[in-house]
């Protein structure tokens, strides 16, 4: 049990309001509709130049300086390129599938940020409402679905393609989301247990004055899984250029292509925004003396924004840092690594919880805590599992340099009678048997007329 969830103080239930989602006019819901689209395709258009501009920094490039002031328009010019290329669909695709797949890829990663707080309540044209789109009493849940729903785009693209490429780089993409969707979701248990809630917006609530990034564990199992959830170095395994040709978008061309690049930087974006909303307050300040006061208004946005980008530079710091893992590493981690991982800490947590809600008398379970942790060190110490391990590694590796050929017993051509020193010179311009097929070492210059 770490120091940080145990400092973490119990706090009822939360049940937030939720009655006033419902009461906007619909005027004002399409407005906050409408920003929330404006919001994502700005953000892409801004983590594609970010990335690159970064990218460039770490490996001492210049990077995009030719679209607009210091290449800031780059992202544009690339989306302009792509809409006017020739639009190819193979001639064994199934078309309607063909078409309808990118869709399906881009729209689930638009509705998954319907449900994401960017700040309190304020006034648009005189109207009093929350800067959120919509909230519901299970939005993480409504979340973790709407992410679900991409897989579907991936699978359609690379099946209706009509090619073996495709549809092994869409089967390996979807086993990766639906590893790393687990151990995603584990993560989220110890913050509903703290928090007493699903909604979005209680959350939210819940942390003020802390932040759910106490509870280490959860958070550094989030930031993993949502690498693996979008596809990212070192875990872009769908995508491998060595071993898929271009993974399940092979067979896509102009607008198309761009809808699964479009989804990729949407999804990092709303990735980014669920970790912010659950481990970093969401559009709160900082827990920091004299910032208290910055949390009405339209200030928050600001902060919601800045931990946003703060995540996307993550994702950027990875690419630019990590080689790419091999696919059997990576999905032995996702299965033997985090996800037992994330049930010990689930259980760790609802135990803590139990026993900080309902315990009274706490000195059996100390005593009983006591005694798990001194097993568990004992085993440690003797590790009489991992030193048998080790032998039979090392056993298995002297066997292997016992059978390996030596050089004593490879047949060698016996060495010429005499020696190479005694072997007559061979005349430049002629060959071993006296044939002038060899070609001089220095011939004579050419003659230009």
């Amino acid at each position: 049990m770490s120091h940080a969830a145990a400092a973490l103080v119990y706090a009822a239930p939360v049940d937030p309001d939720l009655s006033g989602f419902g009461d906007d006019p619909f005027w004002l819901i399409l407005l906050k509709g409408v920003a929330v689209f404006a919001f994502l395709l700005l953000m892409t258009l801004f983590s594609i130049v970010f990335e690159r501009k970064v990218v460039a920094k770490m490996q001492q490039r210049v990077g995009p300086n030719r679209h607009g002031p210091r290449g800031w328009l780059q992202s544009l010019a690339d989306g302009a390129k792509l809409m006017l290329k020739e639009d190819l669909i193979p001639a064994l695709a199934d078309k309607p599938i063909f078409i309808l797949a990118p869709i399906l890829s881009a729209v689930p990663a638009f509705l998954a940020f319907a449900v994401i707080p960017f700040g309190p309540e304020v006034s648009i044209f005189g109207e009093r409402t929350t800067l959120q789109l919509a909230d519901l009493p299970v939005s993480v849940l409504y979340m973790l679905a709407a992410a679900s729903l991409g897989v579907y785009g991936l699978i359609l693209s690379g099946w209706s393609s009509g090619s073996t490429y495709p549809l092994l780089g869409s089967l390996r993409s979807a086993a990766q989301i639906i590893s790393y969707e687990v151990a995603m979701g584990l993560s989220f248990v110890a913050v509903f247990m703290y928090a007493g809630t699903l909604s979005t917006s209680g959350i939210v609530e819940s942390q003020s004055g802390r932040w759910y990034i106490a509870l280490l564990p959860s958070f550094v199992l989030y930031c993993i899984s949502m690498v693996g959830e979008t596809n990212r170095t070192p875990f872009d395994l769908p995508e491998a250029e060595g071993e898929l040709v271009g993974g399940f978008h092979t067979e896509y061309s102009s607008i198309k292509f761009a809808f699964f690049f479009l989804a990729e930087y949407i999804n990092m974006v709303t990735v980014s925004a669920i970790a912010t909303t659950l481990f970093l307050g969401g559009w709160q300040p900082p827990p920091i003396p004299g910032l208290s006061g910055l949390d009405h208004g339209w200030v928050p946005l600001i902060w919601f924004v800045l931990k946003l980008l703060l995540f996307l530079f993550f994702f950027i710091w990875l690419r630019g840092t990590l080689p790419r893992l091999r696919y059997d590493q990576f999905m032995a981690f996702g299965w033997k690594v985090l996800i037992p991982v994330g049930l010990l800490w689930v259980l760790i947590i609802a135990t803590f919880r139990v026993y900080q809600k309902d315990v009274d008398d706490r000195t059996p379970w100390l005593i009983g805590v006591g005694v798990v942790i001194g097993v568990m060190l004992i085993i440690a110490l003797l590790d009489p599992g991992g030193a048998k391990h080790q032998r039979e590694l090392e056993e298995a590796e002297r066997r292997k340099l016992a059978q390996a050929p030596s050089l004593e017993s490879i047949p060698w051509p016996p060495p010429p009678p005499g020696g190479a020193r005694h072997r007559p010179a061979v005349p430049a311009g002629t060959s071993a048997n006296g044939s002038s097929t060899v070609i001089p070492a220095d011939p004579p210059p050419r003659q230009e007329s």
